[in-house]
């Protein structure tokens, strides 16, 4: 097996496909454990890359390794890593945005992923439409997009994004690492964020938080009695004891879910 460092020199960094290749040994492995416990999950890594991180997770006794790596470039050195595990070993030359994540190998599954900033968004939102289906999801974004994962109430970057993630999942901020951890070096500071899912008394349904999260958010300065007409009946923010002149950063979570559940398809 080629040393990190080769690969990585071998590779080159593609910027049309995000790439900025973590190669700091270090980071790799506090990553790693603060994924853990590894023993007995399925652990899915996606944009592996190099395989930096790989290389750390085959260490542990991992039931199941399955890899989505969209640059094919990557993969000979990727398939490598199989003779260095015992788990069962996966290799995808896909796009994981297209791919039912939350359905591949057996509970329980973790994510653990340096994610390409042009993807993570979309990807996140797909995998906490499933969020039952991970134990955690362990994944680098840029810093100012975990700022937003994160934002409390009555705070310019509260937003959609903030209200669907701490909906269905609880948010914890692990490190920053600086651009000089990555190859080439990024011109941002980048999170690692770890997401594990929210132990709900009911159901939250997706669409409905979706659609009222949009509505409110579309103009942020706007009144609710606003940008909510025509999304849920103004009654229901008496109902809920909120005053039609708030704006949308002035709610919480629970009044957005709340809120939530008197949208329907019809409305």
């Amino acid at each position: 097996m080629l040393p990190l460092k080769e690969v990585i020199r071998a590779l080159r960094a593609k910027k049309s496909l995000g790439q900025n290749f973590l190669i700091d040994p270090n980071i790799l492995q506090r990553i790693v454990t603060a994924a853990s416990p590894l023993e007995g999950r399925t652990i899915l890594e996606i944009g592996p890359g190099p395989g930096g991180l790989s290389r750390e997770i085959i260490k542990h006794p991992c039931a199941a390794i399955i890899l989505v790596e969209q640059d094919s470039r990557c993969l000979p050195y990727l398939e490598e890593l199989k003779e260095h595990t015992q788990a069962n070993f996966s290799l995808l030359n896909a796009d994981a945005t297209t791919l039912p994540l939350h359905t591949f190998g057996t509970a329980p599954r973790k994510v653990i992923a340096n994610l390409p900033y042009n993807v993570s968004v979309p990807l996140l939102l797909a995998w906490l439409q499933h969020i039952d289906a991970f134990e955690s999801l362990t994944l680098m974004f840029q810093k100012e997009v975990a700022d937003r994962l994160m934002a409390s109430p009555n705070t310019s970057v509260y937003g959609r994004l903030s209200v669907m993630c701490q909906a269905y999942a609880k948010v914890e901020k692990l490190f920053e690492l600086p651009p000089g951890a990555f190859f080439p070096p990024p011109k941002v500071t980048s999170t690692l964020v770890q997401l594990t899912p929210r132990k709900l008394s009911k159901e939250i349904p997706w669409k409905a938080l979706e659609t009222v999260t949009k509505a409110a958010f579309s103009q942020r300065r706007k009144m609710l009695r606003s940008t909510l007409k025509g999304t849920v009946s103004l009654s229901c923010l008496e109902t809920l004891d909120l005053s039609p002149t708030n704006r949308a950063e002035d709610l919480s979570v629970q009044n957005f879910i709340d809120l939530s559940s008197y949208w329907s398809p019809l409305t």
